[in-house]
């Protein structure tokens, strides 16, 4: 991490950016009196600082993990790949989910940024994705060739919204989210046309 000063941001960045001998970097700022200071870090030296971290709680598993990483706008895709994905991974995503808040807490601590991060395993909620919305589909043509609601298993607000948008425009059926967290789910209803 580098600190740097400027008469305005765009100066502290610069300068940041040529000490880091990168275009892509993510940092905090403080206004002091006449000039800006920010604390600046690459987003490669992050997701190395984030590898170690993980690599560091895994290993207490007796897991062996390898890494492959990504930037797209401004958000750091993280998968890992191990030879025990279902630990890793958790009833419905859960160890995932967990491992990706306490990676954001780091993140915090360490380097008092908030940044986007995905976690996956083994590209296990792409895999995820497309299983929710073959559900999805599924279970809407029964309802509407039955016209009898269905109640879909609990899920976190990710799976449900995944739900939501494969239905939108679906003809004779509507979604709706219902119960309280953890047991909130998605309930699809037969609506006449």
């Amino acid at each position: 991490m580098v600190e740097t000063e400027g008469t305005n941001l765009l100066s502290a960045v610069e300068e940041a950016k040529n000490i880091l001998g990168t275009e892509k970097i993510i940092y905090t700022k403080e206004n002091k009196e006449d000039k800006i200071k920010i604390k600046a870090i690459s987003y490669q030296q992050l997701i190395e600082n984030i590898e170690d971290y993980l690599a560091e709680i895994i290993e207490k598993l007796d897991i062996l993990v390898n890494f492959e990483s990504s930037v797209r706008e401004e958000t750091i895709y993280l998968t890992m790949y191990s030879n025990n994905n279902p630990l890793l991974i958790g009833k419905n995503g859960q160890n995932l989910k967990a491992l990706e808040n306490l990676v954001k807490t780091h993140i915090k601590k360490e380097w008092g940024i908030n940044i986007k991060i995905i976690l996956d395993v083994a590209n296990y909620k792409e895999k995820r994705v497309v299983a929710l919305e073959k559900l999805a589909i599924r279970i809407a043509k029964e309802v509407r060739d039955t016209k009898v609601d269905a109640e879909l298993e609990n899920m976190n607000s990710y799976e449900r919204r995944i739900i939501h948008n494969k239905l939108t425009n679906f003809k004779g059926v509507a979604t709706e989210s219902t119960g309280e967290e953890p047991t909130r789910h998605v309930v699809i209803k037969y609506v006449e046309k």
